[in-house]
C-alpha cells in the first residue's frame, strides 16, 4: 500500500467519523432538548438546547483535536481520554435520560444507539489513525531508507568515478611530466643548435653589413661628388640663364628704343605735315588723331591737322581716352 492509497484512506476516515458525529450531535439536540425544557422553569426553557449544544461542542474538540494528534503522531495524555469518556458518558446519559425515568427499556436500547456509536467512533477513529499515522512514517521511513540506499550507492559510484578520474590524471600527469622532460631535453639541444647557428649568422651578418658599410660609404662619396658637380653645373647653367636674360632684356630694351624712335619719327611726320589741302581719309584722320592725342595737341590743332570738324575729334579723342582709361580699371 503506498502513501496515495493511505491519504485516502485517512481521507474516508475522516469523513465518516464528522459524518457520524454530525448525526450523534443533531439526534442528541432533539432527544435532549425536551428532557431539559421539563426540568427547568417556566420563563427559562428556552435555554433548554444550550446543554446538548455544549456537551456536543465538546465532543467536536475532542474528536478534531484528536485527529491532529493522532496526524502528528503525538499523544494528549490522560486529560484527552478523560474528557473523552466524559463528553461520552454525558451524551449517553442525557439520550437515555428521558426513556429511563419513564421504564422504557426499549426506548433506552434505541437512544443509547447514538451515543454509543459516537463514543466507540471517536476511539475506533483515534485508534485508526494512528494506525494510519505509523503506516504513513513507515512508508516515508521505508522510501527515506531507499532513497538513502540509492544517494550511497550513488556517493559510492561517483567515489569511484572520482577515483578512476584522478588515477587517470595522476597517470597523465605522469606521462606529460615525462614527455616535458624529455621536450625540455630536446629543447635544450636544440636551443644550443640554434645559438650555435646564430652565432656563426651573426658572424656573417656583422661582415656583411660591414661590407655594406664600406659600399654604402662609398656610395655616398660617389653621390656628394656627383651632388657637387651637378650644383656646379646648376650654378653654371643658372649663370648662363641669367646672363642669356640680361642680354634678352638689353635686346627688348633696345628694340623698345628702336620702336619708340620709329613712332616718334612717325608722329612727328605727320604732325609737321600741317595742315592737308583737303579732307583726309577717315583712316589716315584716325591716325593722325591719334598722333595728336599722344603728343598732347588741342582738339583744334588735331581737327587742322585731319581737315575733319571738331566735334568728330572731340569724339576720337573721347575715344582714346576711354580706351586708355579701361586698362587702368581692369
Amino acid at each position: 500500500m503506498n502513501r496515495v492509497q493511505i491519504r485516502s484512506s485517512e481521507r474516508a476516515l475522516s469523513v465518516g467519523t464528522w459524518l457520524i458525529v454530525g448525526g450523534a450531535m443533531l439526534y442528541s439536540v432533539l432527544t435532549v432538548t425536551p428532557l431539559m425544557a421539563a426540568h427547568t422553569p417556566e420563563e427559562w426553557r428556552w435555554t433548554a438546547p444550550i446543554l446538548p449544544l455544549v456537551v456536543d461542542a465538546a465532543v467536536v474538540i475532542v474528536v478534531r483535536l484528536d485527529s491532529v494528534l493522532a496526524r502528528l503522531g503525538g499523544h494528549g495524555g490522560a486529560w484527552p481520554v478523560a474528557l473523552r469518556w466524559m463528553t461520552g458518558t454525558m451524551t449517553l446519559a442525557l439520550n437515555i435520560g428521558v426513556s429511563a425515568l419513564a421504564g422504557d427499556l426499549v426506548g433506552v436500547a434505541v437512544h443509547a444507539v447514538a451515543p454509543l456509536l459516537l463514543i466507540v467512533t471517536a476511539e475506533a477513529g483515534l485508534a485508526y489513525r494512528r494506525a494510519l499515522t505509523a503506516a504513513v512514517l513507515a512508508v516515508e521511513a521505508r522510501q527515506q531508507a531507499e532513497q538513502d540506499a540509492r544517494q550511497r550507492k550513488a556517493a559510492e559510484r561517483e567515489e569511484n568515478r572520482l577515483r578512476a578520474a584522478r588515477e587517470q590524471r595522476e597517470h597523465e600527469a605522469t606521462v606529460a611530466r615525462e614527455q616535458r622532460e624529455h621536450q625540455a631535453a630536446l629543447a635544450r639541444e636544440e636551443a644550443d643548435r640554434q645559438d650555435r647557428i646564430r652565432r656563426e649568422d651573426a658572424a656573417r651578418v656583422a661582415a656583411a653589413e660591414q661590407a655594406e658599410r664600406d659600399a654604402r660609404e662609398r656610395r655616398e662619396h660617389e653621390r656628394e661628388q656627383a651632388a657637387a658637380e651637378l650644383e656646379r653645373l646648376k650654378h653654371q647653367a643658372a649663370q648662363k640663364r641669367e646672363l642669356e636674360a640680361q642680354q634678352q632684356a638689353e635686346r627688348e630694351r633696345r628694340e623698345q628704343i628702336r620702336e619708340q624712335e620709329r613712332i616718334e619719327r612717325e608722329r612727328a611726320a605727320l604732325l609737321s605735315a600741317g595742315p592737308p589741302e583737303e579732307k583726309l581719309l577717315e583712316d589716315k584722320a584716325r591716325t593722325v588723331v591719334r598722333a595728336a592725342h599722344d603728343a598732347g595737341l588741342t582738339v583744334r590743332v588735331a581737327a587742322e591737322l585731319t581737315g575733319w570738324s571738331v566735334g568728330w575729334v572731340t569724339g576720337r579723342y573721347q575715344e582714346l581716352r576711354e580706351a586708355n582709361t579701361a586698362p587702368a580699371l581692369g
